[in-house]
C-alpha cells in the first residue's frame, strides 16, 4: 500500500476520515489548557483537518504549524479558520521538515504511517524538538489493522520504541478519551533527552 499524497487527498475529498472525530479531542484538550506560554513552536504532524490547531489559534498561540501531505486538509482548515497563517501549513512529507518545536502533538498520525516507518518516527520527533522539547499525545493500545490504516500498538511497544532518545514523563490510559475510542488509546508525555 503507497500511503502517499494521493492516497490522502483522495480520503479527504472523499470524506473517508472516519478517524476524523469532527472537534479537538478531549485529552489533547486538557493538556493544552494547561499551557501558559503562548509562544512556544508547536507542530501537529499529518494533522488533517487539526481541531488542535484551530483551537490552540483561538487560544492565542500563534506558532502553530500543521504538516499534512494532503492539500486538502490544509484546505478545510484554511476555510475554517481564514486568519490561520498560510506560510504554517505546510504541505509536505512530515519526513522532510527541517525546523525545530517545543511541542508536537500527536493525533492519530503514528497510526496512520506505515509500522516500518516507526522507527524513522521517533528518530524524526527527536530531531524536530528542542532541548527539553516534548512530544505528547495519543497512541492507540489496541491492534488495529495489519493491511491499512490505522495500525495499532502497545503500551509495551512504545515504551520500548521510544525509550531510547525520549524520557518518558506518563504513558497510560487514557481516561477521558471520546466515546468512540474508550480504553482503547493512552495519553503520553515524552521529553526529548539531552546529551
Amino acid at each position: 500500500m503507497n500511503l502517499n499524497e494521493d492516497f490522502w487527498d483522495h480520503r479527504y475529498k472523499n470524506n473517508d476520515i472516519g478517524w476524523d472525530l469532527g472537534q479537538i479531542s478531549t485529552p489533547l484538550k486538557t493538556y493544552i489548557n494547561q499551557l501558559t506560554d503562548k509562544s512556544i513552536r508547536i507542530l501537529i504532524p499529518g494533522g488533517g483537518n487539526s481541531y488542535e490547531a484551530e483551537y490552540l489559534f483561538n487560544l492565542g498561540f500563534k506558532n502553530v504549524f500543521v504538516v499534512d501531505v494532503s492539500q486538502t486538509a490544509l484546505d478545510n482548515i484554511k476555510s475554517r479558520i481564514p486568519s490561520f497563517p498560510s506560510e504554517q501549513l505546510l504541505n509536505k512529507n512530515f519526513f522532510d521538515l527541517n525546523m525545530i518545536f517545543d511541542l508536537i502533538l500527536e493525533q492519530t498520525f503514528f497510526c496512520a504511517i506505515e509500522p516500518r516507518l516507526r522507527n524513522d518516527y521517533v528518530i524524526k520527533m527527536n530531531a524536530l524538538l528542542s532541548n527539553k522539547g516534548k512530544l505528547t499525545g495519543l497512541l492507540f493500545n489496541v491492534a488495529l489493522y495489519t493491511e491499512r490504516p490505522p495500525f495499532g500498538g502497545s503500551k509495551s511497544e512504545y515504551v520500548k520504541r521510544f525509550g531510547n532518545c525520549f524520557n518518558i514523563r506518563t504513558i497510560e490510559n487514557a481516561y477521558n478519551s471520546h466515546e468512540s475510542r474508550v480504553d482503547q488509546e493512552l495519553f503520553f508525555i515524552l521529553e526529548k533527552k539531552t546529551n
